[in-house]
Parts: structure tokens; sequence; C-alpha cells
């Protein structure tokens, strides 16, 4: 795990959304995105079109929605978090 993706699922305990996100780790747009994708990709992220709305798999588009969304760590994503 990057310390990037440390940071950024350090914040999300809770649904989250993009902008709260980017506030509070201090990343470029480009930078959190990059980490997001990369934390989706291994499973270690949940994402949601509102705070109680998970989007299934197949409707998730980080490439041009990624600033529209909320975010959770999965429980494989707290695990390697508090793992490290």
């Amino acid at each position: 795990m990057s310390d990037l993706e440390f940071d950024v699922l350090d914040e999300l305990y809770f649904v989250t959304h993009f902008k709260e996100l980017k506030n509070a780790t201090n990343l470029s747009v480009e930078s959190l995105k990059s980490t997001l994708t990369d934390l989706y990709r291994k499973g270690w992220l949940k994402v949601y079109e509102s705070v109680a709305a998970e989007i299934s798999d197949q409707q998730i588009n980080l490439d041009h929605n990624f600033q529209n969304y909320f975010y959770l760590a999965s429980k494989e994503g707290l695990l390697a978090h508090n793992g490290r």
C-alpha cells in the first residue's frame, strides 16, 4: 500500500463525497482520481452515488464521473489499512 493510498483510506471510514475527500487530503484532482482508481481495482473501495446508494460495478465510471461519487473503504481496504 502506498502512502497516498493509506492517506486516502484514512479518510474513508465513513461515506465521503469526492469534494470532502479532496479537501481532507489536499491532493490534486488527478492524483486523487488515480489513487481512487487504484484502490477500487484492488477491491479496497466502495463507490456510492449518494450517501445511502451504492453503485453496481457495471454502472461505475471512474474516468468521467469520479467527482460526483461518494466513497467508502471496503472491509478489505480497512483490513489492509489497519494491517500496515
